[in-house]
């Protein structure tokens, strides 16, 4: 175990770290404290019954020279680095197959007491043959599904100059989304074109709130991951941390969307320039493995006065177009109005019929206009949310217009 190198960032996983402690236990106690260790460790996450399965999944999720170039299309190893792999797939595969038994005859401590057991369990299905055979496995893993912790999840957020994994991210889809069929194939022909490495644009969705301009860029996330898409969301008030974010993902094999959700700007915001900057003409080029879609209510994202444009300054006209050229940075810009009451009802209907309530159609679009009269006007999210209510009602045996 000690010999691993391509893989020995798995000596930082906490099974792994545990095992090792184990492994290289020099008295009784030391060896009892690092067994009560090492079962906790597998207690705590889930895999006291296999083992095998956990550890080998380490190497699934390592970042390290080989997962990196297999991630990027890179078959050809230099021959070093292939016998290095080998050996360490096939240290990790031995280590998998480790019993309680194994390591209680191979122990010198006399008289131990009895001592919780695991189970072996199966290695992870591309760890499962000849270290060759692993070889060519791991490399179409990391190919399909990226590594690191990019092979593991799929969303994440920006947070203290650090790229930090979501790990129950929305599941909204796109087939689940009503209405807007025409914003949202943009959208998606947009992303599609960057996920081939053809042309693409920085997307802009403004308009009304509630008419799904967050979700969509959710939904593409789920729709599309196992193509190598990944969504980072960044915070406005990060802005200006846009040149560490892009340094740490540039370099890896992946697809990424820089998510900005709910933008918009006064005039003495700071982030108004850097974003200017990141879309286009900074020193800090975005690369060509991201692309910012953001999200506003504002076709404009910098807040206007009346004030300002009746003010005193000499070049009136200069600060008009100022507060009108940061949308313009964005390649892509995608309207989404509230409905009239027309596509408002129909999307009322395609959510019914999807939740099994088509008997109740009549009923549910009076009791939809009454919803929306009450909770804000029309929009796909007051539409949503009248139907999980009305699904409940029905369910509880309650009327739908009481």
């Amino acid at each position: 175990m000690a010999s691993l190198s391509i893989y020995r960032g798995i000596l930082n996983r906490t099974v792994a770290k545990a095992l090792y402690d184990l492994l290289w236990a020099k008295d009784r106690e030391s060896f009892l404290r690092a067994w009560g260790r090492f079962f906790a460790a597998l207690c705590e996450r889930g895999c006291s019954e296999n083992f095998a399965g956990h550890l080998t999944s380490t190497a699934l999720y390592d970042e390290n020279a080989f997962s990196l170039a297999a991630a990027a299309g890179h078959r050809e190893l230099p021959g070093a680095m292939r016998r290095a792999v080998e050996h360490d797939l096939e240290t990790i595969l031995a280590l998998s197959r480790l019993t309680p038994e194994d390591l209680l005859i191979d122990c010198e401590f006399a008289d131990l007491p009895a001592l919780p057991r695991w189970e072996t369990g199966t290695p992870v299905l591309p760890l499962c043959g000849t270290p060759q055979a692993c070889v060519e496995q791991m490399t179409d893993y990391y190919r399909q599904n990226g590594c690191g912790m990019y092979a593991r999840y799929r969303a994440f957020i920006w947070r203290d100059k650090k790229i930090l994994p979501v790990a129950h991210p929305d599941p909204q889809r796109l087939d689940e989304l009503k209405g807007y069929e025409l914003q949202r194939q943009q959208a998606v022909q947009n992303t599609l074109a960057f996920l081939k490495d053809l042309p693409a644009n920085n997307c802009l969705l403004y308009g009304d709130r509630g008419t799904g301009k967050s979700s969509t860029v959710k939904a593409l996330l789920n729709t599309y991951y196992q193509q190598g898409l990944r969504v980072i969301e960044m915070p406005k008030e990060y802005l200006m941390d846009f040149p560490y974010l892009v340094d740490q993902i540039a370099s890896i094999p992946m697809h990424f969307i820089i998510f900005i959700d709910d933008l918009s700007f006064s005039s003495e915001d700071s982030t108004y320039a850097a974003l200017k900057s990141v879309l286009q003409g900074g020193l800090a080029a975005k690369p060509e493995n991201a692309l910012i879609y953001a999200t506003s209510n504002r076709r404009h994202l910098l807040r206007e006065n009346f004030s300002d444009r009746a003010g005193d300054e000499v070049h009136r006209n200069d600060t008009i177009q100022e507060s009108l050229s940061l949308a313009d940075r964005f390649g892509l810009t995608i309207n989404f109005m509230n409905p009239d009451k027309a596509a408002f009802l129909q999307i009322v209907d395609e959510l019914a019929r999807q939740r099994g309530l088509e008997d109740h159609l009549p009923e549910l679009e009076t009791g939809a206009e009454r919803w929306a009269t009450i909770h804000g006007g029309r929009s796909p999210r007051v539409a949503q949310q009248y139907i999980r209510d009305a699904q409940a009602r029905l369910a509880l045996g309650q009327p739908l217009l009481a």
